[in-house]
């Protein structure tokens, strides 16, 4: 949301756009993975192998997802979608240096 804000400042309501869907490019197939990871260790049913299929999966649809971006909106900023996907695959680590 900051780096939308950031970029509605620097590149107007089309940047902000553009910063928003490369961070939900992101947010959206992590959310996915984490609720699969968490349903299958309630049923008892997690492994490895499913890990491993999880993360490709979502790795996969991230990229997807930026593609059907790129190819559907007309007036995308690179750089904010770029600062968004960044940002948003970072956000992990911000909040362990913000905590600490």
């Amino acid at each position: 949301m900051i780096v939308a804000g950031l970029a509605w400042l620097w590149a107007g309501p089309h940047g902000a756009a553009s910063a928003g869907l490369g961070g939900a490019a992101v947010v959206i197939p992590n959310l996915f993975f984490a609720l699969s990871l968490w349903a299958a260790a309630r049923s008892g049913r997690a492994s490895v192998a499913r890990f491993f299929v999880g993360e490709f999966i979502k790795v996969a649809a991230t990229l997807a997802l930026l593609v059907i971006v790129a190819g559907a909106y007309r007036d995308l900023h690179w750089l904010a979608l770029l600062a968004g996907l960044l940002v948003a695959l970072k956000a992990n680590l911000f909040a362990i240096l913000i905590k600490a």
